[in-house]
């Protein structure tokens, strides 16, 4: 099994601005339990024990982007019996993006690029993040990264789906892998059909995957009954060839263990397709090396 969706940090190596901030309330809750190094072996141990083999480090707002991908770098090293790739921050707006890629691309782990085009409606209004799909030269840097063999890893709200799938529609050759299942903050039945409906956009890109992660951010106290709707209708848009699994840890680490997490997405999803979204569909999307359920 792989897990498509988790960080690491070792504090006294990489600095993560948003980690370390004090008495600040984030959309996901207080990360002051997560305030503290969350390095390789406590993932393997409690990733090991619910079957998962490989997984892929998805940057997390580290100050320097290429001082946490060369990091990574070094624990995929030291760590050879396991297959880590890495998704590394790249702002594909930039002037030398062209050097920035080849820059990432040095590193043999690294398998694709992400750059958050939104996290929550509240966050989202104070930073302005939601901006980057008016800059020209985001639809540009996709094109190039796509061009390149690296994916992108796109992070979003429901609101703004519609707007993105018409951008990546321009760059067809860039595999997107949808982090959160899209975010779906409202988790009202009202709130869940919009979601849906907007979803269909990205879903009906061919080139786009989707991740069943995050799904604790916007509801801390959860059920496994809450997660069914969200689910079950990505499983129905996508399918499960284009479905994979991502535990988020340590940032769902705030709402369950790792153990209760993976239990609850492998009695969600339908027996028949684990081997697709609990390893295969990721297995292709990242080029990591098969790993059987």
């Amino acid at each position: 099994m792989i897990d498509a969706h988790h960080h690491l940090w070792d504090l006294s190596a990489v600095y993560y601005p948003w980690l370390m901030a004090r008495g600040v309330e984030r959309f996901f809750g207080d990360p002051a339990p997560i305030q503290r190094d969350y390095l390789i072996n406590e993932f393997r141990s409690e990733a090991t024990a619910e079957g998962i083999g490989a997984s892929v480090h998805i940057q997390v707002g580290a100050e320097n982007s290429m001082a946490e991908a060369r990091w990574v770098q070094s624990v995929a090293d030291a760590n050879s019996d396991w297959a880590l790739k890495q998704v590394v921050f790249v702002d594909l707006t930039a002037s030398d993006l062209d050097a920035q890629l080849d820059s990432i691309q040095s590193l043999p782990s690294v398998a694709g690029v992400r750059q958050i085009v939104g996290r929550a409606p509240g966050e989202d209004a104070l930073t302005g993040t939601n901006t980057l799909l008016d800059n020209p030269a985001f639809v540009a840097g996709l094109q190039n990264a796509g061009r390149r063999g690296l994916s992108f890893d796109l992070q979003l709200i429901p609101e703004l789906m519609e707007k993105t799938a018409n951008l990546l529609a321009l760059a067809p050759d860039t595999a997107v892998a949808l982090c959160h299942a899209g975010s779906p903050h409202d988790r009202s039945g009202d709130g869940l059909t919009r979601w849906a409906g907007e979803l269909r956009a990205l879903s009906n890109l061919p080139q786009v995957r989707c991740k069943l992660s995050g799904l604790s951010m916007f509801n801390h106290n959860w059920e496994p009954e809450d997660f069914c709707p969200i689910v079950e209708t990505c499983l129905d848009q996508f399918g499960p060839n284009r479905v994979m699994f991502g535990s988020n840890f340590p940032v769902d680490k705030l709402y369950s263990n790792y153990a209760t997490l993976a239990q609850t997405y492998r009695n969600l999803v339908p027996r028949e397709m684990h081997q697709a979204v609990f390893n295969d569909t990721a297995a292709d999307f990242y080029s990591i090396f098969p790993v059987h359920v």
